[in-house]
Order: C-alpha cells, then sequence, then structure tokens
C-alpha cells in the first residue's frame, strides 16, 4: 500500500476533456457535489473532492479516471479546468522527494486510482451513498474494448442505411441508422455505446461536444459479419418539459442520407454488458431509445437460437403507444417461446395508463423465478426518472416472497447482475 502523502501534497481529481463526452454521469454520481460543469467543460472542485471514488464506476468513457500529485497551494483551480481543451502535463514535485521514496513513484499516473484503498471516504460517507446498480460486469461478459477512437483522432464512418423505425403519423420520429466502418477495427460488445461528433459549432464558437448513443446491433454487427453497427437516435425538437429544443446531434442524424460519412468517437462502456456463459437469462426493462442495447442482446440470443446456449430473455417495454415503440413489427413476429414479451403502454386509446413497472408486479411470479436463478441479469434502459419506480417493483415483488430486498439488492450489485443506463 502506498504511503500516506504529506500534509502539503494534494492527489489531484481531474477529468479529460478529449474523451468526456459530457452525458453528466459523474456529476449526478458525486455524493459531495465536488463536480460541476459549463458550456465547455466538467471539472472537479479541489477543495470538495474526498477521493471517495463513487464517480469512477459509471463513467463511461474512463475519463473521469485522472489524478495528479500537486503541491496543495498550485492546485488547478475550477476556473482553470474550464478552460482546458486537454489535460496539462504533470509538474515536478520537489517538496515531495520522501514520499516518492516511499513508494509514490507511479501514483501520478493516470492508472494511479486503481489502488482503492488510498483516499477512501469515510466510513459515514460511504455508507450514505449506494448506487442503484452494479459498477462491475457480470463474471462471463467478454472483455469491451474502449476509447480505441478519440475527440482528435475519430473514426470516419459511412452511412449505409437510416428508417423511421415509428409511426409516420406520431410525434416520436425515431430512426434506426446504420454505420459502417470499411476495413478500419471498431470492435463493440452489446451494452456498449459510441459518441458522434455532430459538425458545425456552438454559440460561444466552440466545435460541438459528442453526444453518447447506445449499440442497437450485437458484436458481429447489424449485418451478421459485416464491420458495422446500429443506433437508435430521436429526434429531440423539445426538453423534458416540453419546451420547445432543438437537439444538435439527434436531428442531424436522423437527417443523414445513404452515403453520407460521420465522425465517431469510442466506443465507451465496460461494465453494462451482457453475460458470455451459456444459459444466461434476462430481464429487460426499456423505454423508448433505451430499447437499442435490449435489441442488441435480443439480436445475440435471436442469432444462436439454434445452439442451446440461450437462457431465458423476459422484456419489458414501454412507451405512449404501439405505434411509439420502435421495433414494434419485428418484435411481435419473435417466437413466443423465446422471448416473454411484455408493453406498458400509457396511452393508447381505449385501455388503462400502464407503465413497466406495473407489468413488472403483474408477472410477480415469473420475475420471482428468475431473481431467484444466479444465472440471470437485470438491465434497464431509458429516462432516469424510471429507477425508483423499477426498484420499487423489483422490491415489491422480492418482499411478496418473504424475501429481504435490500440483501438480494446488495448482491445483484455486487455479482455485476443489475444494470441501470439511464439519461
Amino acid at each position: 500500500m502506498n504511503a500516506p502523502l504529506p500534509a502539503q501534497v494534494l492527489k489531484q481529481h481531474l477529468i479529460d476533456p478529449e474523451i468526456c463526452i459530457r452525458c453528466n454521469t459523474c456529476e449526478e454520481t458525486c455524493p459531495v457535489d465536488a463536480i460541476t460543469h459549463d458550456s465547455n467543460n466538467y471539472v472537479v472542485d479541489p477543495d470538495i473532492c474526498n477521493g471517495c471514488m463513487a464517480c469512477v464506476p459509471p463513467c463511461p468513457t474512463g475519463s473521469i479516471d485522472n489524478w495528479r500529485l500537486m503541491v496543495r497551494s498550485e492546485a488547478y483551480s475550477v476556473q482553470e479546468q474550464f478552460g482546458w481543451e486537454e489535460l496539462p502535463k504533470e509538474k515536478a514535485l520537489p517538496v515531495v522527494e520522501e514520499a516518492t521514496a516511499a513508494g509514490l513513484s507511479g501514483a501520478a499516473s493516470d492508472d494511479a486510482s486503481d489502488d482503492a484503498s488510498e483516499g477512501a471516504a469515510p466510513p459515514s460517507a460511504q455508507a450514505a451513498f449506494t448506487l442503484p446498480g452494479a459498477s462491475v460486469p457480470p463474471w462471463s461478459a467478454a472483455h469491451p474494448y474502449v476509447n480505441l477512437y478519440t475527440h482528435k483522432a475519430p473514426m470516419t464512418a459511412t452511412v449505409v442505411g437510416n428508417y423511421r423505425v415509428t409511426g409516420a403519423d406520431t410525434e416520436s420520429d425515431i430512426h434506426h441508422i446504420v454505420l459502417d466502418f470499411g476495413e478500419l477495427p471498431f470492435p463493440v460488445l452489446e451494452g456498449q455505446s459510441i459518441g458522434i461528433l455532430p459538425p458545425g459549432v456552438d454559440a460561444q464558437g466552440r466545435p460541438h461536444h459528442a453526444r453518447q448513443y447506445s449499440l442497437a446491433s450485437p458484436r458481429d454487427g447489424e449485418r451478421a459479419g459485416y464491420n458495422n453497427l446500429s443506433l437508435t437516435v430521436k429526434r429531440v425538437t423539445e426538453d423534458h418539459g416540453g419546451a420547445a429544443a432543438h437537439g444538435v446531434c439527434s436531428n442531424y442524424l436522423c437527417d443523414l442520407a445513404k452515403n453520407d460519412t460521420v465522425q465517431v468517437i469510442g466506443p465507451f462502456g465496460h461494465t453494462f454488458l451482457m453475460p458470455n456463459h451459456p444459459r444466461a437469462n434476462l430481464i429487460m426493462i426499456c423505454t423508448g431509445t433505451g430499447s437499442a442495447p435490449m435489441r442488441a442482446m435480443t439480436e445475440r440470443y435471436r442469432r444462436r437460437m439454434d445452439t442451446g446456449e440461450n437462457g431465458k430473455l423476459m422484456l419489458f417495454f414501454g412507451a405512449r403507444t404501439e405505434r411509439e415503440l420502435p421495433y414494434f413489427g419485428p418484435l411481435m413476429k419473435l417466437p413466443r417461446d423465446f422471448i416473454d414479451i411484455n408493453l406498458a403502454l400509457s396511452r393508447e386509446p381505449g385501455q388503462p395508463k400502464r407503465y413497466v413497472q406495473d407489468l413488472i408486479r403483474d408477472r410477480a411470479g415469473q420475475v420471482r423465478d428468475l431473481l431467484a436463478d444466479r444465472n440471470t441479469c437485470i438491465y434497464v434502459c431509458g429516462l432516469k426518472g424510471m429507477e425508483v419506480g423499477v426498484l420499487d417493483a423489483l422490491r415489491d415483488v422480492t418482499m411478496q416472497a418473504g424475501q429481504d430486498w435490500s440483501i438480494l439488492h446488495d448482491v445483484l450489485r455486487r455479482e455485476g447482475r443489475l444494470h441501470f443506463e439511464t439519461y
């Protein structure tokens, strides 16, 4: 274990602006509100950060996992970090020679945070903060590649398909977009995401930041054996409050035509991955474009349907109406003995409002049976607000069987079997 740092030295936590995709996960996760942002960067306040590491596992890109040994009086301020386009070079530390001799010589590297025992939060701070899902992948998940392409050196992909997958008469304009990478490597797994760099500049004249999109295709491509992948993109024309808003990247993507080119970075994601061992069960819970990773996992299972490797698939899929469910037609053609489909429609004419958590409770028996199987993994993807409802429903299902949800929840998290991808 590393020796304690001298009082005048700070192990400063920094975010790499070249890799960060501004997804806000770190700021939402930080239990002490040390992370903030402006229109340019996400930054860590050195006067607040206690090194608790809570923000590190959820970060999809690894941009959060950067550290510098600094003379405390020379620590980079929040305002300095706001102006960065890249991380600064490391500074020499003449005052810490005795600490270096004690074993700190490697602590200034980007991998310094691997030693989680150093800088751990006080017990009270750790106990007060619990992530809803796992920060580790399932034990059998395949090894993911991440950050192969960055803002400075993006990959160019070619659009080979762009199709609307919701009814033309609905407000929900969702597109299935297929990108081809030619002969350049871009290895991905189900559950990972990529970043798209939209052209143009923002109101301050800066190039637009990348926007993150989950993959909707399995590891062997949208078309099996091809070096391509697909995305599920909703055209954003209003914010969550209903006010008019123009989604820069979503509108750019939805308007792309065949043979257009796109700048791509990534891939990202090392925890929201499907299990790779035979007969693993999946409970998939999603709304809207949150169906993208569920489509990828389902298609992976469909392509090996005749191999005997598959476990059970159970899907809870929410939307306002059937015509606003992306992929509704192909989904309903899947064999019922292959996937157990439960549709939650909140505005279907002539039907009561139903949400995914309602259907989880309706299917309590089947859900309990899957939860009792250590081969079962749960994936939740959609708007941030669905987390509480889903967790409450799983708690109710568990308690109906006389079991302690807090114990099961902890097991699912520790074993990498409960995953949230919300925004």
